[in-house]
């Protein structure tokens, strides 16, 4: 309510005092009029006396008459045009006067005018000031409660701002707090799973002195693909919790890329699958080497899996002052088209993943990338294959 009356006195006080000096100025305009009709026929009379003395009682009787007199005669207007006179001859001061009030009436008024049009636009101002600079303070994650200062046109935008605010802290909260519950039951299932895998190592260990190879091999390999999805879920789940820490130094890709590769050409043999990386210069961003390295295997591993036998791999990359860029590519048939939006969901496996996949590998490379400031993404290029692109921004 005090706030309400603060607004109505800001918008009506220019509005009172216009009208208070209106009724000075006219107060003020009355009384120069009638001093300057009485100066006028004082002066009038003084000269019609000084010209005929003996004309002083017709002078004073015509005088009476005159202020007696309550409307005036209509022939009175032309009188004095018969003899060439017209109402500029005789106003004088009047004139001057008249004028000046004229003039200060509007300045006046157009003060008035310009002073309320500066208050409320100062108000508005203000008010969109305060808003800015909260919405700001939202974005860096200081912002408080949003303080009500009056009631105005931007109330209601300012109750809605604050309630859109409220539940964006909401959603976000939640949502923090389901990542983090997430990330700690990855961590509890990859602990729960390590023990077991550690103890049929053992077990297989035992069996290979004994058992054929035919049959120990393929338990090697699903105990190797088990222990893979353990650290994935591990790393993933440090990911979650933030508890992943990432250097930040040189890393050469052309370095990167060959490491990347020498990691698995004992896969790349199997498959008879050469990998091309031509050197394009040196190129270096701000990263980690064993994580980049790590993210880039999973990439080249799924090229490999859509790879014919005897394939080739292609790597290839460039840099510019606003970011590093990579690209991996097969020769392949390529992504489904309707697996492209869900490559890198985690635990989603496309029509042709491949059949001990885990469907976290490529989510694990996203996340990767995007800790180190940079993004992933997926297609098929136009002549066949499926394209990794990767960007590390220089910022």
């Amino acid at each position: 309510m005090i706030e309400r009356k603060k607004q109505m006195l800001t918008v009506w006080l220019p509005v009172v005092i216009c009208l208070a000096g209106v009724l000075f100025l006219s107060s003020m305009w009355q009384r120069w009029h009638e001093q300057a009709t009485f100066s006028g026929i004082s002066s009038l009379s003084q000269i019609i006396l000084e010209n005929d003395p003996e004309g002083e009682e017709m002078l004073l009787s015509a005088l009476k008459e005159y202020q007696t007199q309550t409307e005036s005669r209509p022939e009175g207007n032309e009188f004095l045009k018969q003899y060439g006179y017209t109402k500029g001859d005789f106003s004088g001061k009047t004139g001057e006067r008249s004028s000046l009030l004229t003039i200060m009436v509007a300045v006046l008024i157009s003060t008035a005018f310009l002073a309320s049009s500066w208050s409320d636009k100062r108000r508005s101002h203000t008010r969109i000031s305060g808003l800015t600079r909260y919405l700001e303070q939202v974005n860096t994650g200081t912002a408080g409660t949003i303080v009500q200062t009056r009631e105005d046109e931007f109330s209601h935008l300012q109750d809605e701002i604050y309630k859109t605010v409220t539940s964006l802290y909401v959603t976000k909260e939640t949502a923090i707090k389901a990542k983090e519950r997430f990330a700690e039951n990855l961590a509890n299932i990859a602990h729960q799973l390590k023990t077991p895998i550690t103890a049929a190592f053992l077990s297989l260990q035992l069996m290979e002195k004994e058992a054929p190879q035919k049959y120990t091999k393929p338990i090697r390999n699903q105990l190797a693909r088990l222990n893979r999805l353990e650290e994935s879920l591990l790393t993933l789940s440090k990911i979650d919790s933030g508890a992943l820490k990432l250097e930040h130094s040189p890393v050469d890709v052309y370095t990167v890329l060959n490491l990347a590769v020498d990691n698995l050409e004992g896969l790349m043999s199997e498959k008879n699958i050469l990998a091309d990386i031509p050197y394009n210069g040196c190129a270096e961003f701000m990263g980690d080497m064993e994580w980049t390295m790590e993210a880039l295997m999973n990439l080249i591993k799924n090229a490999m899996e859509h790879s014919p036998r005897g394939g080739t791999i292609h790597c290839e990359y460039f840099q510019n002052p606003l970011y590093t860029d990579i690209r991996i590519w097969d020769e392949g048939a390529g992504f489904a088209p309707e697996d492209i939006p869900h490559l890198f969901e985690r635990f989603y496996r496309g029509q042709s993943a491949a059949k001990d996949g885990s469907g976290i590998g490529l989510a694990l490379s996203q996340s990767l990338f995007e800790m180190q400031g940079g993004s992933l993404e997926a297609r098929n290029l136009p002549s066949g294959g499926a394209c990794f692109e990767i960007r590390l921004y220089s910022h």
